[in-house]
């Protein structure tokens, strides 16, 4: 079973890492009974569970109540919780009590956006004795001081930057980074630049693990094609065949059939 300690024994070992956001029971029961070796439950889920436009939406009841259910239909998992947008800029105690909400709602580990804001508090949860996986590349939270969903550090100022952040981070204790959105390359050199296993979306291949999204990658929603993103299903018309094939029984009057009722 994977603990904290296995990421960087998978970095050291060159074994890569995958890792998959979910949101809810159901899905997590499936991925618990998969080779996956650990869940996201990402602050995504304000945009894919809730139809927000993005990701700032999310809040630190919504996240616990995702989190919780999650952590019911995958009990076998490591689960990292994201924290929400703004839960880790309202000073060390504020953070602290949105880390123990989403702790005790069952997550193994929380993952914190952006680097030199917080370090500070990134270094009292590590000491508290919790797990912290940083992300850095493009943070969704941030997404309109940012331009929109972009390509970071494709110039040498923001990729040295992105460099130092992932130095910082590492510093600060966290056990991992996501690096998301960033070219190939700089994925590459960051990720051999820190100790602690990086996971990349859209970050190319030389990352220590890889993230998607299952709706994602399971082809939920066929208009959502990112240059990152590989889809291993087409569920939008796995799904919709079965609901149209449903609607045409019923209306024929061939379901339910008498072997499909009480007598």
């Amino acid at each position: 079973m994977v603990n904290v300690h296995t990421f960087a024994r998978r970095k050291e070992e060159n074994c890569k890492i995958s890792m998959v956001t979910c949101y809810d029971f159901w899905s997590a029961r499936l991925i618990n009974q998969s080779k996956l070796d650990c869940i996201l439950v990402g602050d995504s889920l304000a945009v894919v569970m809730h139809g927000f436009d993005s990701t700032v939406h999310a809040t630190i009841e919504m996240m616990e109540m995702h989190v919780a259910a999650v952590v019911r239909g995958a009990p076998d998992k490591f689960i990292i919780a994201d924290m929400p947008f703004l839960s880790c800029s309202k000073g060390i105690s504020r953070g602290l009590d949105a880390v123990q909400t989403l702790m005790q709602a069952g997550a193994s580990a929380v993952k914190i956006e952006g680097s030199a804001h917080q370090v500070d508090l990134i270094k009292r949860i590590v000491e508290a004795g919790i797990p912290v996986m940083g992300h850095i590349g493009l943070m969704p939270q941030s997404v309109h001081n940012l331009g929109g969903h972009r390509v970071q550090g494709k110039e040498e100022i923001g990729a040295k930057k992105l460099m130092d952040d992932a130095n910082q981070l590492e510093q600060a204790g966290c056990f991992g980074i996501v690096l998301e959105c960033i070219p190939n390359k700089l994925g590459d050199c960051i990720s051999k630049s820190v100790s602690v296993p990086t996971i990349g979306i859209g970050a190319g291949p030389h990352t220590d693990g890889q993230v998607l999204v299952l709706h994602d990658m399971l082809g939920v929603d066929p208009d959502f094609s990112p240059k990152f993103l590989r889809k291993y299903a087409n569920s939008s018309e796995l799904i919709t065949h079965a609901l149209n094939s449903f609607h045409d029984d019923v209306r024929s009057k061939s379901f339910p059939a008498l072997t499909e009722t009480y007598g």
